[in-house]
């Protein structure tokens, strides 16, 4: 029996919905889902092997793409299987432990590849705009450091949001999360007490971070485009930019959902709680099933050497 909705309680356990509103064709859902998720592993484990066999790839933008490789593994994997679960099974019960743990592995590296997609930023900006320093300002240790400074920012953010919640909201009106995962905000709204301080820090980091990064990551591309438009010939105004092709789309692919998702969790009281639900469960998918396809189809290197990773299985048959 479960609590009535003015009763407060400390629960051990939530019941996550899945998609609410859509539970009978939860079975059907789990064939995009699913098959969506697949790709998302193949795709970005590909991108891991090509890059560790290619020597060639071993350079910045090629070890920033495998962060967000990884990254994206992490994101899918933190809330997929466990959708799956509730499709398949009816598996809806989630500790609250592991409720808190999914809550920030999810907004935790969110944070991360935002920070990578800002030292990539970086990286391009040194490659076109001094291109002479590039390959001393870029070193291998540098990659790394960055890489582990977007990690440390990650976890200096995002720690206090499930401590804030286990040490200030112990008590809930109800276990029932209308929701396919332990987002923030679907949790604290359950709670008993004042939710002011959980509330303001959460829209806080997802604002600083969000402002902050998109803006530096406009000034750096404010400043390639003025150094493209110096170039002399449109052929080498074209090559430059395409080097930048694959970082725009993958910028793009990660915040357009993320400001899609938020606008209409903000503004779109009329819109149904499963698209809100159905968006926010794509958001975590479309960027590790595309930014595969993207480096892939636009990167010469990386799809000469699929090619030939492909046509050697072949004659090995």
């Amino acid at each position: 029996m479960f609590p009535s909705q003015n009763a407060c309680s400390t629960p051990t356990s939530f019941l996550l919905t899945g998609i609410p509103g859509l539970e009978p064709l939860h079975i059907w859902l789990s064939i995009p889902f699913g098959s969506m998720y697949l790709v998302a592993v193949v795709g970005n484990m590909t991108i891991l092997a090509v890059v560790k066999v290619e020597h060639s790839l071993h350079q910045p933008m090629y070890l920033f793409l495998c962060m967000l490789a990884v990254i994206d593994l992490i994101l899918s994997t933190s809330t997929m299987p466990k959708l799956l679960g509730i499709f398949w099974f009816d598996d809806r019960d989630i500790g609250l432990d592991a409720c808190l743990t999914q809550m920030f592995v999810i907004h935790c590296f969110a944070t991360v590849e935002s920070g990578i997609f800002l030292a990539m930023a970086f990286d391009r900006y040194v490659a076109i705009c001094d291109p002479l320093r590039h390959t001393t300002v870029l070193t291998h240790g540098m990659v790394g450091r960055m890489g582990l400074a977007a990690l440390l920012r990650g976890v200096l953010y995002i720690s206090p949001l499930p401590l804030m919640v286990r040490l200030r909201l112990p008590h809930y009106r109800a276990r029932i999360i209308a929701h396919s995962y332990c987002e923030h905000m679907a949790v604290v709204t359950l709670a008993c007490g004042d939710t002011k301080v959980n509330n303001l820090y959460g829209l806080s980091i997802g604002f600083f971070v969000l402002t902050l990064d998109s803006l530096a990551i406009a000034a750096s591309y404010v400043m390639i485009f003025r150094a493209v438009i110096g170039l002399s010939t449109p052929e080498a105004k074209l090559k430059t930019l395409g080097t930048c092709g694959s970082h725009i789309c993958a910028i793009l692919i990660f915040y357009i959902p993320i400001v899609v998702s938020s606008l209409i969790h903000r503004f779109g009281h009329h819109v149904p709680p499963h698209i809100h639900i159905l968006l926010a469960s794509f958001y975590l998918l479309i960027p590790p099933i595309l930014n595969p396809i993207v480096y892939a189809v636009r990167t010469k290197q990386i799809r000469e050497r699929l090619l030939q990773i492909l046509k050697a299985r072949v004659h090995s048959r």
